[in-house]
């Protein structure tokens, strides 16, 4: 086949853009959003791990319909040779993908398929093997037959990162740490692509190769540039190969031949070149490496090498002071060296709701910058949809963390989050518009770098200022001050047009870590006392609100002593009801979202089959829980929207007076410990709620919540279990009746609880084990 018909040089229309388009015709259209959802099938010795079955997209066909109203117009989605052909020629059950391809086609969306993705194919076959190749070009020429109108492929997606991971560094089957290994797998993978392109196109001569890969390029210290050099020519290998570039004076020929490679397997790809009709480069916030000599600074655990030297290979953005991030010099290297059609094939980060809306929009802005320099770069693509699982520990097992995308899983039905809303207005060509995104990520803040504390030390990232407020100095935290390397200049700057959150209860533990929260998180916010707001008087609300000017209110103030309330319940009332009430009224006035806190004192107990959920009947026992119901009733009643949310008894390393950490400091010292045997609680743990309130408040979630620690026990089992994992003795922690610890106010012997709306919290284990981890 020549090098014109493998390019696919030929005119139809697809989304409205010519296949064969130009340049200039494709600057001309519209930046398109395209979608992905995460479909990797990968092995490990005899295991297969399938992200579709993790997620449950397999079996749920509506998730479609879902996807075609962010208005995306192509998806990169999976035929996926090892889940269709287990055995070799084995006939094939195609009614999946009948349905779900059908669908698609319904919708409009255009399917870009996938045929192996971060996978080594069937059990009769992996990368390291002949038949990889062959068999994957058979297997695509059946998909061809099968759906002869589909017009777009991957036929393996990124072979260099998968070469990588299962030949380099031994984490995937087949399991190599060699070089050889991994030339071997990388050749096989892209003689795959062009072996399948080939047999798709005798079917339909239209169809595009959209071939991804990851494009992160690699920093060194003086001494590692060799290294470097290698790893950043490297990088461009698996483009190289595919468009026939590779000959003896390509950099990379004796680097194939040293992994074991023959000169007449290398020069096959000259003579049958398949050049992609577009690039789709995949880059993430670690995309860019950085590597260090300088071992003194660095855990044992993080030291690696080559065969010549030991150096640490770490992410470039936690070092480098001048940032390097950046998908946009990435994209233009790419357009400079083979003025090809590009595609952004993956924009993801799993990180906190704002954090994942700023990264898709410096994507998606970087992008447009780049078409106005006439770098004709085609779509974006939102990756992962339905988010991904166990990324957090590259695959290697299925005890990974759950990472949401523009729809939450972790829900009844997938739940869209805020990043559906950017989604759809990326689509319709407006500009999304959230408080959020006015402020920078993460990777252009100070807290990117391992030498600045986690906890942003207000020295090294000031955030607090005095401001002048009707009259009085009062303590606040309006828009942070941020110190920006590399592309800013490493000037400061300041988004004085970001509206901030208004925190009420700056004296208060719940108010604290919310101001904390904000400080790690990026978000503006002004953290006020009740000297400074008082939410019982209306004037104090009305001028704070004027002055503030937030998007959102978070009421972390309330009277929290439960006994006391039984003889102080007109000032529990006042704290509890009418302030709330208040800042709900007034909230609705402005249009300001407003975040308030229950509890599980609401119930009564009488129900103990299960852990309450949102919608159970409440019938509180004592003037806390009465209070607090009623707020629930009135804050709704004047605004509808607001979020409330209901939690159980709150531990946390900056907290030194709740149950955990007195219980920890009783057991240091020696002491006995008294705690409830018969009294069964949902202790939260204060970060987790925090960020997972947040998140909703950011998401535009509204009505009741539920949020405590997965899983429910006693007062006593939660003071031994902590004993255990500090190593203290559990044994004394003694085990009572709730009625005999001089409670004044009446307790429910069972106030579990649980969501029926979303299980958006870690497991109460895995929070005590951090807690243990922090202090």
């Amino acid at each position: 086949m020549t090098r014109n018909q493998n390019s696919s040089q030929h005119s139809h229309l697809a989304n409205g853009i010519s296949q064969n388009a130009t340049a200039q015709e494709l600057l001309r259209a519209p930046l398109e959003l395209w979608g992905g959802v995460e479909c990797t099938i990968n092995r490990l010795g005899d295991r297969y791990f399938n992200q579709m079955e993790i997620s449950g997209h397999a079996t749920r066909i509506s998730d479609l319909d879902l996807i075609a109203s962010l208005g995306v117009r192509a998806l990169r989605y999976p035929v996926l040779w090892e889940a269709f052909e287990p055995e070799e020629g084995a006939e094939i059950d195609w009614s999946w993908a009948d349905e779900r391809l059908g669908r698609l086609r319904e919708l409009g969306i255009r399917p870009i398929v996938t045929l192996v993705h971060h996978g080594s194919g069937p059990r009769f076959t992996d990368m390291s093997r002949e038949n990889f190749a062959t068999g994957l070009a058979k297997f695509a020429r059946r998909v061809a037959e099968r759906y002869p109108w589909i017009d777009a492929y991957t036929p393996v997606n990124e072979p260099l990162t998968t070469a990588r991971f299962s030949g380099l560094y031994g984490l995937w089957y087949p399991h190599g740490n060699d070089t050889a290994s991994f030339a071997r797998m990388l050749s096989n993978e892209c003689r795959a692509v062009s072996l399948a392109m080939r047999e798709i196109r005798q079917v339909n001569p239209h169809a595009q190769l959209i071939q991804t890969e990851d494009l992160g390029k690699i920093l060194s210290a003086p001494g590692l540039a060799y290294q470097a050099d290698l790893e950043n020519e490297r990088r461009w290998i698996t483009f190289d190969l595919l468009c026939g570039r590779i000959d003896r004076s390509y950099p990379m020929w004796n680097f194939l031949q040293y992994g074991g490679l023959t000169e007449a397997e290398i020069a096959w790809f000259q003579e049958n070149p398949c050049p992609p009709d577009v690039m789709g480069i995949n880059y993430y916030v670690t995309s860019d490496r950085y590597l260090d000599d300088r071992l003194d600074l660095y855990p044992e655990d993080m030291i690696g090498g080559n065969e010549r030297e030991r150096y640490v290979d770490i992410e470039a953005v936690r070092v480098c002071e001048n940032n390097p991030v950046g998908i946009g010099e990435r994209l233009s290297e790419a357009w400079e060296r083979y003025k090809l059609p590009i595609a952004v094939t993956e924009a993801h980060l799993g990180c906190t709701r704002d954090e994942q809306m700023r990264w898709l929009k410096e994507i998606w802005d970087s992008v447009r910058q780049l078409r106005q320099r006439e770098v004709p770069v085609q779509a974006v693509t939102i990756w992962s949809l339905l988010g991904a699982h166990n990324w957090n520990i590259l695959l290697t097992s299925d005890d990974g963390l759950y990472e949401p995308g523009v729809f939450d899983l972790r829900a009844p039905e997938p739940r869209p989050t805020a990043l559906a809303q950017m989604a759809r207005a990326f689509a319709d060509g407006d500009e999304p518009d959230h408080a959020v995104l006015h402020q920078p990520g993460w990777w252009r803040r100070p807290i990117r770098l391992l030498n600045c504390s986690s906890k942003l030390h207000r020295e090294e990232c000031p955030m607090r200022m005095t401001r002048r407020f009707k009259g009085k100095d009062r303590r606040a935290t309006p828009g942070h001050s941020f110190i920006l390397s590399g592309a800013a200049g490493g000037s400061e700057r300041r988004d004085k047009t970001a509206r901030p959150l208004l925190i009420a209860g700056a004296t208060g533990k719940l108010g604290q870590a919310f101001a904390r929260m904000c400080d790690l998180r990026g978000l503006p916010y002004y953290l006020l006392s009740r000297h400074e707001m008082d939410i019982t008087d209306r004037m104090a609300v009305e001028v704070a609100l004027q002055e503030t000017r937030p998007w959102a209110v978070i009421n972390a103030t309330g009277y929290a002593r439960v006994d006391d309330a039984e003889r102080k319940n007109d000032v529990c009332r006042a704290s509890n009801v009418e302030g709330p009430a208040l800042l709900a009224k007034a909230c609705a006035h402005y249009g300001i979202s407003l975040l308030s806190f229950s509890s599980a004192l609401v119930f009564d107990g009488a129900q103990d089959e299960r852990p309450y959920v949102e919608s159970d009947t409440v019938a509180p026992l004592n003037a806390y829980g009465r209070s607090k119901a009623e707020m629930e009733m009135r804050v709704f009643k004047t605004l509808p929207a607001a979020l409330v949310v209901r939690t159980g008894p709150l531990f946390g390393q900056s907290d030194d007076s709740n149950f955990v950490t007195s219980a920890l400091r009783a057991l240091e010292q020696g002491q006995t410990f008294a705690a409830a045997d018969d009294a069964l609680v949902s202790p939260t743990y204060l970060p987790d709620l925090v960020h997972t309130a947040l998140d909703l408040l950011i998401d535009g979630e509204s009505g009741l919540w539920h949020l405590a620690n997965r899983g429910a026990m006693t007062w006593a089992d939660l003071a031994r279990q902590a004993a255990n994992l500090h190593g203290l003795d559990a044994s004394r922690v003694e085990g009572r009746p709730q009625e005999s610890l001089g409670w004044k106010a009446p307790r429910p012997r069972f106030s579990a609880i649980e969501s029926e709306r979303a299980w958006l919290m870690p497991p109460l284990e895995d929070a005590l084990a951090r807690y243990k981890a922090e202090s």
